[in-house]
């Protein structure tokens, strides 16, 4: 054998591997932006799921990415962030722990650092100290971390003039961190994109709501608040919401559209109470549902996913005394006779006592001789059955409709026509006469 064919062999396998390579590789793409023209700055605003939300939207913004920075470790981990924050809080470390952080890749082409760290100024409060929102630590911090000294020279510039924004509008020092980038670690895969992959029920706020000099967000005026006049002292709901806030859109839909509730509910754009009324804290996310007595917000529920029963348990135990908690949310029951309407027979209707909405009508109501309100009918659509097995019994227990607190059990032994006996609790009924039978 020729002992060059082995050779010529190889060379010619070689030379068809090649061709069948470079005829499957895929056709590079010269629209996209080389890596060499675009610039990236690491940024902590709170909680990085709606920061990453956030500023992404900004045109020119590239890729946005959840991480951990500015800490004493080298690698850590979600956990570790946790962990370390809690042994800082016991006394137990004196290590600078990471911030949770978002670093942003941008193009300058299309959009400047200027205009990125507008749009991180505007889109959180930096006034907070170790704490953004609802979410307290260190690991929380509002911090710019620089990759050099012309990004430094940007963000201590920007600073300064938001800085006079916010002191015109009553806000205290800015207390963000701006330092060397050091110990960057990306987030775990379930943290990136996290609101896009599991929606949490809120829009994030815009920050303090003053905006920075001269940006797109100062020609729009600013949303008026409520007047305290046109609103109940004693017990007011106000929704504070956003105008691009789908999840405000959902809680118009699902539950403002048919609002019968005793508690009046009005809506704002705004970030601020009423004049002379007190917020206890910033908001941070709509929809914000806050529940003011006297002037005073008593509580307030943050996020909306169209999840009805959990906003009306919310305002329920705000509503109902711990007697009708009790029966409303943990099925339990009033003594016999003891309750309320045992011997109520004015025309009228039984509602739902945080919902408002209609449960029985007293024409449907008859003297079952049990010592609780019985009923043969329901309102059509007013209740739900659900199959009961406590107590080592088999029964069907009723609840409301509208916002799923129990109410009692329904039977098969009441009269004509339906010959069913809905057995309720009095104390989570309330009764509305009709206006012939009003005083």
């Amino acid at each position: 054998m020729n002992r060059f064919l082995p050779s010529l062999h190889r060379w010619l396998f070689a030379l068809l591997a090649a061709f069948s390579l470079s005829a499957c590789a895929k056709e590079p793409d010269m629209t996209t932006t080389n890596p060499s023209d675009t610039d990236s700055i690491v940024l902590g605003m709170g909680c990085f799921w709606g920061a990453e939300k956030r500023m992404s939207e900004l045109p020119g913004v590239l890729d946005v990415e959840s991480g951990y920075a500015g800490g004493d470790a080298e690698k850590v981990g979600y956990y570790d962030v946790l962990g370390e924050e809690k042994a800082i809080r016991m006394g137990k470390s004196a290590l600078r722990n990471h911030a949770e952080v978002i670093k942003v890749t941008f193009d300058p082409a299309v959009v400047s650092l200027q205009s990125v760290l507008i749009k991180f100024w505007e889109n959180h409060n930096p006034t907070q100290g170790d704490r953004q929102g609802n979410d307290v630590g260190s690991n929380y911090r509002s911090a710019i971390y620089y990759r050099n000294a012309a990004q430094k020279a940007v963000a201590e510039q920007t600073r300064d003039v938001y800085q006079q924004a916010l002191s015109a509008k009553g806000f205290g020092p800015i207390t963000t961190e701006i330092a060397p980038l050091k110990n960057y670690n990306s987030a775990e895969e379930y943290h990136q994109d996290y609101l896009k992959k599991n929606p949490n029920g809120y829009c994030g706020l815009g920050g303090t709501g003053v905006a920075y000099p001269g940006s797109q967000q100062s020609a729009k005026p600013q949303a008026p608040r409520l007047e305290a006049k046109t609103l109940h002292f004693d017990r007011q709901l106000i929704v504070f919401e956003a105008e691009e806030c789908e999840f405000c859109k959902l809680f118009h839909q699902e539950i403002l559209s048919s609002w019968q509730s005793e508690v009046p509910v009005a809506t704002t754009f705004s970030t601020q109470p009423p004049e002379g009324w007190k917020l206890e804290k910033t908001l941070f996310a709509t929809p914000t549902i806050v529940l003011f007595e006297k002037g005073v917000e008593k509580s307030r529920f943050t996020g909306y996913n169209g999840d009805k029963p959990r906003f009306w348990k919310w305002l329920g135990f705000q509503l109902l005394t711990p007697e009708q908690q009790h029966i409303a949310f943990e099925q339990g029951t009033e003594y016999a006779f003891s309750g309320s309407h045992l011997d109520e027979k004015r025309p009228g209707t039984f509602v739902d006592p945080i919902t408002g909405a209609a449960l029985f009508r007293s024409d449907t109501k008859f003297d079952s001789g049990t010592g609780w309100p019985s009923f043969f009918n329901p309102v059509p659509g007013a209740i739900t059955e659900h199959e009961d097995n406590s107590h080592g019994m088999r029964r069907i227990e009723v609840r409301s409709a509208s916002s799923g607190i129990h109410l009692g059990h329904v039977f098969n032994d009441g009269p004509p026509p339906t010959y069913k006996r809905y057995c309720i609790n009095g104390n989570v009924l309330k009764f509305v006469p009709d206006e012939a039978a009003k005083p």
